[in-house]
């Protein structure tokens, strides 16, 4: 179960730190990394995950968190991602509370604090793998591998393929997965600290525990079961010192037969047991709440599930292995999203690409036969243990077991960078006692590269601070990715820029002539800009590659409706309702179809639908209101008005339109009342001192409608109606003020 002093870990070049002064030492090190970050921007997938997420909000019932998937859809939807990581909502929500709302720095910082105290507890992981548990005297783990252990930890955290994970808020599932991944493991090891030396004594209480703290892994990011292989691999070699090749020629020429009674005493059957009636329970469990199955991902997430050879799938997913290894050995071209052209598929084995699997294997290959094969025990357990934590948390984004929704992540290779680091540090120590001359040219090299990692973390996570300059480095990195051109003119089309914006949807749109999202959006600008004919062209052609898009048919019948094609528009507004039952917007301009069609009774239902399903929906309550009005029934309309306000108190737009009803129906008072407090909320609305000055010269109020009336023309001199009442007023006041005969 101990083992003696690593003997390369006198020769790492590092200084040789008190187990406080090294965790410290690499925290500091993960907080200069990515302390830049802490006051970015909600970017990217925090719109939908944090933004847009009505479980943080703590009008939401807290019990949602664990019916509803991470975007807060319902699990039991078809259209659901499926990806349940209730406690990492939990923590957004804590978030939302403690900041009184959506406020990024306060979500920012928990994640900087948290990888800088997962990177701290590496320092206990790694020792355990690669110097065993020797315990002192008070029961406390002895880190045999002080040096190695500390480079580990200091590559860890400074490895800016961390940046999605850290910088990006909804990088917090993969955070805290880490953090209880890493509990798990320590309280695995717990289990052995007995205070004895018999080898068959360990504690049912610290295994089931650590059960419990991978159940939250998994609670965290589907990921966090993986931690279940590592105690395992960790168990079978380091606390049974099993030798796998041996035992591995053992059962293949069935010498020395297998001394069952060996391992029976261990109790390693017994714990392997636990381990995996807990996690087949776990897996159970997850089957159950994902309710209709697995998420439907498209041939655009992930094109090469969808290829029909599966000699060319099976290239493709090894080929996406290469990129993955390449991003934990040269992190320099980073991306926030890999998909869309990105990397296009290998379609041919003479596709010179091929190279990277072969090299990719070659690498592994080699490792895995100096793992077996070695004569060293300690280079065996630690080349072996390393592999295990490289490979097995990458295991459920391999698409082996499951189609994933991606190309290639970054985010996901947070846990499995922590092998390739425990690799790398042992690299390093293993070359400084071969080469022990060329030590101090080692020692630069690898002081070089943490300044180097440094530096690129920092700014990474200064790219990651806005959407503005994420999407825009993604197109040097990605430049034939069309989600990358989608996003950048999505965020210029935010930001006002929409002739900007129109060029890179339609480089969107060329390199994805199936993209209907960017088709969607690119119709949405034309229609702004009256580009009618070519706006209805786009959405039409959205909603025939994808029929279910509620939102480009509503915005067909929005052009439509502009072109006078009525009729159209209509079934326009209907399929998107058909399609997405509760879609408040499209029944509002279906209202207002309706409304031009002078089909009032109608329109009055479909915007009553709009504000059934969405409360606050302004426009809806306002239209009803102004509809009301002109067609005489003031009485119904003061009631609609006054159900209104009370919903939104200070929407001015409603209090304007009630007060002009009032008006009419000579309360006077009333409607002054109203006026005065839509003036207070926007005191430089020209209609609404135009509509005050109008009441006041019916109530005989003259000398306050002439002021304003004066104020409304000096706010919109061209207003003809003011102007011409304000002649009006004028002329009645000047009348008055000549003496009677």
């Amino acid at each position: 179960m101990a083992l003696s002093e690593v003997h390369w870990d006198r020769q790492i070049p590092l200084p040789k730190l008190a187990p406080v002064q090294a965790k410290v030492t690499v925290a500091l090190v993960a907080l200069l990394c990515f302390m830049n970050s802490y006051d970015g921007e909600f970017v990217f997938d925090d719109s939908e995950a944090i933004i847009n997420n009505k479980d943080l909000k703590p009008t939401t019932p807290l019990n949602n968190i664990w019916s509803n998937d991470f975007w807060g859809s319902n699990l039991s939807s078809n259209s659901s991602h499926k990806s349940y990581r209730p406690l990492t909502v939990l923590t957004f929500r804590l978030n939302y509370l403690l900041a009184g709302g959506l406020h990024p720095v306060g979500f920012h910082v928990l994640n900087i604090i948290l990888h800088a105290v997962i990177s701290a507890l590496m320092i206990d992981m790694f020792a355990i793998l690669i110097g065993g548990l020797a315990h002192d005297e008070n029961g406390r783990i002895l880190n045999n591998a002080p040096k190695t252990s500390l480079l580990a930890a200091l590559l860890f955290a400074a490895h800016p393929v961390h940046t999605e994970s850290v910088a990006g808020i909804v990088g917090r599932a993969d955070l805290l997965c880490a953090l209880f991944f890493q509990l798990s493991f320590l309280t695995y090891c717990k289990a052995f600290n007995r205070g004895s030396d018999r080898d068959d004594r360990f504690s049912v209480q610290w295994v089931v525990v650590s059960l419990l703290l991978c159940a939250a892994a998994m609670l965290c990011k589907e990921q966090g079961i993986t931690v279940l292989g590592v105690n395992a691999a960790f168990d079978v070699l380091l606390i049974c010192n099993v030798n796998v090749y041996e035992l591995s020629q053992r059962l293949l020429l069935r010498k020395n037969p297998l001394n069952v009674s060996e391992i029976l005493r261990t109790g390693l059957l017994t714990r392997l047991a636990l381990m995996g009636l807990g996690g087949l329970s776990m897996l159970y469990a997850r089957w159950r709440i994902m309710g209709t199955g697995p998420p439907a991902f498209t041939e655009v997430d992930n094109p090469a599930s969808f290829a029909e050879n599966i000699f060319l799938r099976i290239v493709n997913y090894n080929y996406y292995y290469s990129l993955n290894a390449w991003l934990l050995l040269c992190p320099w071209w980073l991306c926030f999203d890999w998909s869309m052209g990105c990397v296009p598929l290998i379609k041919s084995a003479t596709d010179w690409r091929m190279v990277w699997l072969l090299l990719l294997w070659c690498i592994l290959i080699g490792l895995i036969s100096q793992a077996l094969c070695s004569q060293d025990s300690q280079r065996r357990r630690t080349l072996t243990l390393g592999l295990v934590l490289l490979v097995v948390p990458f295991l459920p984004a391999c698409n082996i077991f499951f189609r994933v929704g991606f190309v290639v992540a970054e985010r996901v290779l947070y846990l499995s960078s922590a092998g390739y680091c425990l690799l790398l540090a042992y690299s390093v120590g293993h070359c400084c006692c071969r080469w022990s001359k060329y030590r101090k040219p080692l020692c630069v090299s690898v002081l070089g590269l943490l300044c180097v990692y440094v530096a690129r973390c920092a700014l990474r996570s200064h790219q990651w601070r806005s959407e503005q300059s994420l999407f825009t480095n993604a197109l040097s990195v990605c430049p034939l990715n069309a989600k990358v051109h989608y996003n950048v003119g999505k965020n210029l089309a935010d930001r006002g820029n929409s002739t900007a914006a129109i060029a890179y949807y339609r480089e969107a749109v060329s390199l994805h002539p199936t993209y209907v999202h960017a088709m969607n959006n690119l119709g949405n600008i034309l229609k702004e800009r009256n580009e009618l004919i070519e706006a209805e062209h786009l959405l039409s052609k959205a909603v025939s590659i994808q029929p279910d898009f509620a939102a480009a048919w509503m915005n067909l019948g929005i052009v439509q409706n502009s072109l006078q094609r009525f009729e159209a528009a209509e079934k326009s507004y209907w399929n998107a309702i058909r399609f997405r039952k509760k879609y408040p917007d499209c029944y509002y301009n279906l209202g207002r179809l309706y409304a031009d069609l002078n089909r009032n009774v109608d329109a009055l239902n479909a915007w009553r639908n709009a504000t059934v399903l969405k409360p606050d929906h302004s426009l809806a309550w306002n239209n009803m209101v102004i509809l009301l009005d002109n067609t005489g029934n003031l009485g119904q309309a003061e009631l609609i008005g006054r159900e209104a306000l009370k919903l939104l108190p200070n929407d001015h737009t409603i209090m304007f339109s009630l007060a002009n009803v009032l008006g009419k129906s000579q309360k006077y008072k009333e409607s002054e009342g109203f006026f005065l407090h839509a003036l207070r909320i926007n005191p430089n609305s020209a209609s609404c001192h135009g509509n005050l000055a109008v009441l006041y010269h019916r109530w005989g109020k003259l000398e306050l409608a002439k002021k304003h009336y004066e104020l409304s023309l000096k706010l919109d001199p061209e207003a003809p109606g003011t102007r011409d009442n304000y002649k009006m007023l004028r002329r009645k006041l000047d009348q008055l003020k000549q003496p009677t005969p």
